[in-house]
């Protein structure tokens, strides 16, 4: 059974991509040059904030404090890799339907984002600070949302694909 939607054209996706990337570093440089690290700006009370931090380590700050000296070159290693793979499944039309194609668009992105961070100021700079009264979530970028995103797009990609069996497994 052939996918409701057309499949990406994979220009079309780079393109997404390069979009994802340019958003992220246009609003990381925006905060890097007009906000101190530090305290927080409060754009809607009780809710988010603007705050400009700097996280040398992985997603949600693991590993930051880590005093192994080589983790840098290692995490933009297995980044390239990844990145590498997600360019491949969309080059190649391995990527499943329109929204996994989209999803891992968007997740290729978001990596390139945060591994050009990496390689540049061998950190990802972070100023999203989203909370419910007292409960804050991890502080994030545009990247970090993208890939989010793109991972919520591929999951329901695989959702869709598994109520919708193709002939050769049925």
């Amino acid at each position: 059974m052939m996918d409701s939607f057309a499949r990406s054209d994979w220009r079309t996706l780079a393109f997404l991509a390069a979009i994802v990337l340019a958003a992220d570093q246009a609003t990381k440089y925006a905060v890097e040059q007009f906000m101190p690290i530090g305290p927080p700006r409060v754009l809607i009370p009780g809710v988010l904030n603007l705050v400009h931090t700097s996280n040398p380590g992985v997603a949600f700050g693991l590993l930051a404090d880590s005093p192994t000296p080589w983790l840098g070159q290692l995490l933009i290693f297995f980044s390239v890799a990844v990145i590498a793979l997600l360019v491949w499944l969309l080059f190649t039309g391995r990527a499943g339907g329109w929204l996994g194609e989209c999803g891992l668009a968007l997740i290729l992105g978001g990596a390139a984002g945060n591994v050009l961070d990496r390689a540049l100021r061998h950190s990802v700079t972070d100023f999203v600070d989203f909370h419910l009264g007292s409960h804050h979530w991890y502080t994030f970028n545009v990247a970090d949302s993208a890939i989010v995103l793109g991972a919520g797009l591929v999951i329901l990609q695989l959702l869709r694909d598994a109520q919708h069996p193709t002939r050769e497994r049925a």
